[in-house]
């Protein structure tokens, strides 16, 4: 296991919780969920992680519990920050609609005609002569 999520520690070659960490974790979760950013939440609940680490944590489902991982968030909370978390980033436009994008369709079509003959054994000379079969449809 190369990467340990904040709030766990490997005891054993087992998978426990750190309880100081876990705390932390769980408080930066009610504390982003009551209206604070990432970094302020990180920071008054004790991490000295980057912004994008503080995201990852928001997002990181092994907090739930596994097979591996021990539940360090309860459902409803995980739920609560991901809820939040997606309204913040709808609410700044960082959420593209990609439903209102539709791709526009193809000017032109084309075909293939048929290889006549032997292709040369040089794969560059083969694109190439693959390639020239190509015709448009306009």
């Amino acid at each position: 296991m190369a990467y340990v999520p904040y709030g766990y520690a490997i005891t054993d070659g087992v998978v426990t919780v750190d309880e100081r960490a876990a705390d932390q974790v769980r408080d930066f979760f009610e504390k982003y969920i009551s209206g604070l950013s990432l970094a302020v939440a990180g920071e008054q609940a004790g991490i000295q992680k980057t912004h994008s680490s503080m995201g990852l944590i928001l997002k990181n489902v092994n907090y739930l519990g596994n097979d591996v991982y021990p539940a360090i968030i309860d459902k409803e909370t995980f739920d609560k920050a991901e809820e939040v978390r997606s309204k913040r980033a709808k609410d700044l436009g960082r959420i593209a609609e990609l439903a209102a994008f539709s791709a526009p369709p193809p000017i032109e079509r084309f075909k293939m005609r048929k290889s006549e003959g032997k292709l040369p054994e040089d794969p560059v000379g083969r694109a190439e002569y693959l390639y020239s079969l190509i015709e448009s449809e306009v």
